[in-house]
């Protein structure tokens, strides 16, 4: 599922709530950039990391389930490796956010399309922050 600049605006302009995969404490790391700019930007950040119990002043979940049954998730933003990705994916269709990412640098098709054909729109090898930065009016 392919998303136009205008759909992908207005479903950032709607969705509050970003689940973060593999969130790190670490302010330089990318995933803690991502996330902080985010959080200005007026979303609500959503870690999920089993090996932390708060990341940017958030409560951290050990699993995106986990975290679900706390929040209405809108974006599910992932930071591991590709080869990582695949059951993360599965576990985010089954919350039906309005759009899962996969930040630059992580690709899987095969999860691209069981996320296409559960109807849930998926970007993959891009930063959310930088496209949210050149999508904002």
């Amino acid at each position: 599922m392919t998303l136009s600049d205008q759909e992908l605006r207005e479903l950032l302009q709607e969705s509050r709530t970003i689940a973060v995969i593999g969130l790190s404490p670490n302010p330089m790391r990318p995933s803690n950039s991502v996330s902080q700019y985010m959080q200005r930007s007026g979303y609500t950040i959503v870690p999920v990391n089993p090996g932390h119990g708060e990341i940017l002043g958030e409560k951290s979940y050990r699993t995106l389930t986990d975290a679900a049954r706390k929040h209405d998730i809108d974006i599910v933003n992932i930071f591991r490796r590709s080869e990582h990705v695949a059951p993360i994916v599965d576990e985010a269709i089954a919350i039906k956010p309005k759009l899962i990412w996969l930040q630059l640098g992580i690709v899987d098709h095969d999860a691209q399309e069981r996320a296409a054909a559960a109807g849930v729109p998926f970007i993959m090898d891009h930063c959310l922050a930088i496209e949210h930065g050149r999508l904002k009016d």
